[in-house]
């Protein structure tokens, strides 16, 4: 009796019968001339160990990630390879560090889907006469070394630095131009750049509640 989810192939004097898996349901095996391999046809998981990968900018990463195949031909896979969960496991690490070894460290770290999408057709190419179908490859984690973290952690610092001073010029440059269009509008009124003076002189006594004493009256500053 096979299970839903299983497929026998059948050997018939050493001969694959029909050349066509069997199942599910029940088959009959005539004693002593036939033979049969069940094959498993749920999704399988693989865990592939952390790896220690040169990146193309001479960086060392150790990346770990995950594979979930499915054999979709139990025929090719009983008959084209010796054991099709080995062998896939062994070229899902192969294919992982050659695909790696070709990105650099910011592609690694800010396009991990395009390189999953990169190993699955990779690995789909590979294990077609297998008779597996890849589904999905998630890279899970990369470690990076702690030299290499606090070098990334003291540039992107410096980076923000420089973009704050940057943005502290462009303000500046800004305000003194609103200073320059400002004396012009005062320079057209003396009693505005009177007023203007009284405000201001105003707004600091408010804030440190002080006295300011005029020795001499301020139309006397116009000669």
């Amino acid at each position: 009796v096979i299970r839903e989810y299983e497929r026998a192939v059948v050997f018939r004097l050493g001969r694959i019968l029909s050349k066509k898996a069997k199942g599910p349901g029940l088959i009959l095996i005539l004693p002593c001339t036939d033979t049969f391999i069940k094959v498993d046809l749920r999704t399988v998981t693989c865990n592939i160990p952390p790896q220690e990968i040169l990146t193309k900018d001479a960086v060392t990463t150790q990346v770990d990630g995950v594979v979930y195949y499915k054999i979709c031909s139990a025929v090719s896979a009983v008959a084209n390879v010796t054991d099709v969960h080995l062998a896939t496991f062994l070229l899902a690490q192969t294919a992982l560090r050659n695909v790696l070894s070709t990105q650099s460290l910011a592609q690694l770290l800010a396009g991990r889907e395009e390189i999953a999408r990169s190993i699955q057709a990779i690995l789909d190419g590979a294990t077609e006469q297998w008779g597996v179908k890849v589904a999905r490859v998630e890279i899970r984690d990369v470690k990076i070394p702690m030299a290499m973290q606090r070098s990334m952690a003291a540039e992107a610092e410096a980076a923000r630095e420089a973009r704050a001073k940057t943005v502290a010029a462009e303000g500046e440059m800004n305000a003194s131009k609103a200073l320059k269009q400002a004396s012009m509008v005062l320079a057209e009124s003396p009693a505005g750049l009177q007023l203007r003076c009284l405000q201001t002189l105003t707004t600091l006594a408010a804030e440190n509640n002080s006295t300011i004493v005029f020795p001499l009256p301020i139309n006397m500053l116009e000669g």
